[in-house]
């Protein structure tokens, strides 16, 4: 794999685990009422338990950064946990829970949508698990990373946004 690839990749899972956490400690209290609303952990760990994600998030952006193996193998983990907890609840009728993806601004529902992006991210990060090519990075690299990364969040921010207002029009048409 080219390094560009890699470093664009590692830079792009950073950003959206450090965007995720950062929407967690600005509500701490919202964040914790979601995972007790999951049901998965005994209600004496919920505490714990969201603190736990929202380390492991902080933790695996800087992973992936200083230990690309082990940051990209954590972060295609917590992903598929994340994947793995809304599919129970799906699979539970319980629609109606927020994903705890948005933050404070934004109550979104989880969805099959939700668990699909999450796998593909799993996917992507285990697919950067390839061997990396040993070649220097010159100047255009470095910038060509930075394009890349900012094109990728531009598109996740326009998609994220097209899936809010997607779920808006259907519960529009349901009350109508």
């Amino acid at each position: 794999m080219d390094p560009v690839i890699d470093a664009t990749v590692r830079t792009a899972l950073a950003l959206l685990l450090l965007g995720a956490a950062a929407h967690k400690i600005r509500d701490p209290a919202r964040f914790r009422a979601t995972v007790a609303d999951y049901r998965l952990l005994p209600p004496l760990l919920v505490t714990v338990g969201a603190a736990i994600l929202v380390l492991s998030e902080v933790a695996i952006a800087v992973a992936l950064a200083v230990a690309r193996t082990y940051g990209l193998a954590w972060a295609a983990a917590l992903l598929g946990l994340y994947a793995a907890a809304i599919a129970v609840n799906l699979a539970r009728g319980r629609r109606h829970l927020d994903c705890g993806c948005t933050g404070p601004a934004l109550r979104r529902p989880i969805s099959g949508w939700l668990v699909l992006r999450n796998l593909l991210l799993v996917a992507i990060a285990l697919a950067d698990l390839a061997p990396v090519a040993m070649r220097p990075l010159v100047w255009i690299d470095r910038l060509t990373v930075v394009a890349a990364t900012a094109a990728f969040a531009a598109c996740w921010m326009a998609a994220d946004r097209l899936l809010a207002t997607a779920l808006g029009i259907a519960r529009l048409r349901e009350a109508a």
